[in-house]
């Protein structure tokens, strides 16, 4: 090991953020480089975060983590998307799938040809031509070796955090259980030198991850890194959430539905529902949202309804000096496209290619912000994007999403970025399904005849229909996948 190399990493809390930060740099890096966790069971995690994006699939290849395995230990369930309700208008409803449109030209991508179907209604939904939304409809799905993961997760965070945990501390990650009481800094440079516990110890490191969640123990209490407020764009600053039995047949989707004052989610689980409420304190009370959600769930209640106060937006820097803030510490998107357990795994990887030296270089650090803050800005626009094309159409957007609406709205172009997490098919469908109706399509498609453009679209419809049917219900796969994990 190089004489300046890092030794020790400290990470401060535990949850998803924090044994998802142990479990891999325990694995990755646990030869050589000393990774403790500090956390008590005195402090609850916010552990409602249960759906995911297909990205996940990286971080557990990363770590050679089995996804059979995973789904037994974590109650689990496959996500194929997210079905939006009243979101556009009331008694209707749009999927955003995790599926692709493939089938378009090198000029026009395959909403083009499609548009120009609908003109002449020889075309049916857009999701009909995607075997995810298909799939998604009808409660199919099924994994093969070497198919595209175009799936997620419905699972159990606190199991999730469980199961990491067990992973990590197999590669020699140390907890320490207790309380942080103060983050001592070196008078020198203002750099986080240790970490005092209640019970008197001292826990010294030269790199620290605070995963404390909200309070931003580390980032913010000790070091005043500085929060850009995004209420102006984003205003739900509530949630509330308890968990029921399963009274009906899983989906394969979460659930999004809308109401005056915010949205509320459903996720089903093999043997319960996680089910939750965002809302805005400016319209409804803690109390009026606990009884709406309550009123609007079905199934008993396992818990007692618990509510969570939050501000959108993110840290000035997500690493300051030697703290790097992972998961809620380092800011917090509404869930609406579950992106909080993707931006955690980002920070990871990221963190993990870029380590730098205890002298913590600022390049180094300079990429790791720049690189992360257009990630988060990405997601933060597609997010808006839900609220800004319906009900809420006078609000202020930022200029990167308003341009991205025109060029679609006029001519029906969608781009993905460099970077960026959502592809052109999640934002056709979510602008499709927000009312957002192009007013043109690539001229190239007038050149096939009406008969030809028929034909292809029955075509990929046909070849869509036939994919999906041939997959078994998706739950009744998940019972033999999880059984298949326990052989």
């Amino acid at each position: 090991m190089q004489k300046d190399s890092i030794k020790h990493i400290v990470i401060a809390g535990g949850g998803t953020a924090g044994w998802m930060t142990a479990a891999a740099l325990g694995k990755l890096f646990g030869a050589n480089i000393k990774v403790t966790l500090i956390e008590s069971d005195a402090i609850p995690t916010v552990g409602v975060g249960e759906a995911t994006i297909p990205t996940l699939h990286l971080f557990h290849d990363l770590l050679k983590i089995k996804e059979s395995e995973l789904m037994a230990a974590t109650n689990a369930t496959f996500k194929l998307g997210i079905k939006f309700e009243d979101w556009y208008q009331r008694n209707q409803s749009y999927i955003h799938s995790f599926g692709r449109f493939d089938h378009g030209c090198w000029a026009a991508g395959f909403q083009h040809f499609w548009l120009r179907g609908r003109q002449l209604d020889i075309a049916s939904e857009i999701g009909d031509y995607c075997p995810e939304h298909l799939a998604c409809r009808m409660g199919k799905f099924a994994t093969t070796p070497k198919q595209e993961r175009n799936h997620a997760f419905h699972l159990d965070a606190g199991l999730y955090a469980k199961f990491l945990r067990d992973f990590a501390e197999q590669y020699g990650v140390r907890r320490i259980e207790g309380k942080i009481d103060n983050v001592n800094l070196n008078h020198n440079n203002g750099f986080i030198q240790s970490l005092s516990l209640e019970s008197g110890q001292r826990v010294e490191g030269q790199l620290f991850i605070d995963c404390t969640g909200f309070r931003g123990l580390l980032i913010e209490q000790a070091l005043h890194t500085g929060y850009e407020d995004w209420s102006h764009w984003l205003p739900c600053d509530s949630a509330v959430a308890v968990q029921t039995e399963l009274n009906e047949p899983n989906v394969p989707y979460t659930r999004s539905i809308a109401h005056k004052a915010g949205w509320q989610w459903q996720i089903p689980l093999q043997t319960r529902v996680g089910n939750g409420m965002v809302f805005c304190s400016k319209y409804i009370s803690d109390d009026e949202a606990k009884t709406q959600l309550l009123d609007n769930i079905r199934g008993k209640t396992l818990n007692t309804p618990r509510v969570l106060k939050f501000k959108t937006g993110v840290r000035r820097k997500l690493w300051n000096k030697n703290c790097v803030a992972i998961g809620l510490a380092g800011g917090f998107i509404e869930p609406l496209e579950s992106t909080s357990i993707h931006l955690i795994q980002q920070s990871i990887i990221r963190l993990m290619q870029s380590l730098p030296s205890a002298h913590m270089e600022s390049p180094i650090i300079d990429k790791f912000n720049a690189t992360m803050r257009n990630e988060i800005d990405n997601i933060r626009d597609f997010i808006i994007l839900h609220y800004h094309a319906t009900a809420c159409k006078d609000m202020p957007i930022p200029t990167s999403l308003h341009e991205r609406m025109e060029q679609f709205a006029h001519s029906a172009h969608v781009h993905q970025g460099n970077g960026e997490l959502f592809g052109e098919a999640s934002w056709l469908q979510v602008m499709l399904g927000q009312g957002i109706t192009p007013k043109a399509y690539h001229p190239i498609v007038d050149l096939m005849p009406v008969q030809e453009l028929a034909s292809f679209l029955d075509n990929v419809k046909q070849q869509t229909a036939r994919r999906v049917s041939s997959l078994p219900n998706h739950l009744a796969f998940i019972r033999y996948y999880c059984k298949r994990a326990a052989v």
